[in-house]
């Protein structure tokens, strides 16, 4: 009996020993009951970690399931879609399938997606010599010239802009002005009407938004990729009216590189698709028909310069 006795507590200790074996160069160790005292780390959106995790077949959620990619909550909102979203409640505002597929281009003629938080990727950095070369390439504003754009653009740079550039443009705002009995501004804001300014690219403008310049701090963190455009827009209207020309929806007379009308959008779509499809028709074109295709050529060249592409 004495002998049982001795046996069961050497096999005890023996199994409490083994059960906490340390570990060493060859060995991760062992431990009595590791998940009732360690959380098993769970990695998100791998499949195959935890095929083998069979222990667990009594649970109420597998841990092989855990990192499956699940659906979002009923009402959530994408990151930066909340005005779209809030404006949509409106009584007598566009449902959320409307807004959501006129942000992503699908309901226009030039429809291009809006990326609303502003995260659209930009290719340039933070120094002068990235400036100029935005200021060199970036020509074209890739939204047409719309009443909508304008006015949105308008309320935009009155609210961020023009307390430092003044409302028309001038750099006379309201920081700087005489009728500020407190203005201490230590630099001169620039002023968007003189002839550098005016004949600068698009390309200037948006760099200065991104990052800002001197002491004039960036706006990426405050207003989203598509306002950012409005605002040079509204940069543009300021400087037309100045020269008592037209920058509107109906026509640019500012410069044809600074924006497309809209009412000239849908014809120039237009008139880009008939060329693309003129090269495979003047196959079966007789020479009577030399004339037209020489007016189809004339009108492609129009198009591209409404596009001010250089």
């Amino acid at each position: 009996m004495k002998n049982i006795k001795y046996i069961l507590w050497v096999f005890v200790a023996v199994v409490v020993l083994h059960a906490c074996a340390p570990a060493d160069s060859n060995s991760p160790g062992s431990e009595y009951m590791p998940d009732m005292g360690h959380s098993i780390a769970q990695e998100a959106n791998v499949y195959t970690d935890y095929y083998y995790n069979t222990w667990d077949s009594a649970s109420v959620v597998k841990l092989k399931d855990l990192p499956i990619a699940g659906l979002p909550a009923k009402g959530a909102i994408p990151r930066g879609y909340a005005g779209s979203y809030l404006a949509a409640q409106q009584q007598g505002g566009a449902s959320a399938e409307d807004v959501m597929a006129y942000l992503g281009g699908e309901d226009q003629v030039q429809g291009i997606s809006v990326p609303v938080n502003g995260s659209a990727p930009y290719y340039y950095e933070d120094t002068e010599e990235e400036r100029l070369r935005a200021t060199a390439e970036l020509l074209d504003n890739p939204f047409p010239i719309t009443a909508e754009g304008l006015a949105k653009g308008e309320d935009l740079y009155n609210k961020f802009c023009g307390i430092c550039h003044g409302e028309k443009g001038d750099g006379v705002g309201y920081l700087v002005s005489e009728e500020n009995p407190n203005a201490v501004y230590p630099a001169a804001p620039a002023n968007f009407l003189l002839d550098q300014f005016l004949e600068a690219s698009n390309g200037r403008y948006y760099h200065a938004i991104m990052y800002g310049k001197n002491v004039m701090g960036g706006y990426a963190d405050k207003i989203s990729y598509e306002e950012r455009w409005q605002v040079v827009h509204w940069i543009r209207a300021l400087q037309a009216k100045e020269k008592k020309m037209e920058y509107s929806p109906e026509a640019n007379t500012l410069n044809p590189a600074f924006g497309v009308p809209a009412s000239e959008a849908p014809s120039l779509a237009q008139k880009m698709t008939d060329a693309a499809e003129m090269p495979a028709e003047a196959e079966n074109h007789g020479e009577g028909d030399h004339d037209h295709e020489e007016g189809d050529q004339s009108g492609h060249s129009h198009s591209d310069g409404g596009h001010g592409k250089k």
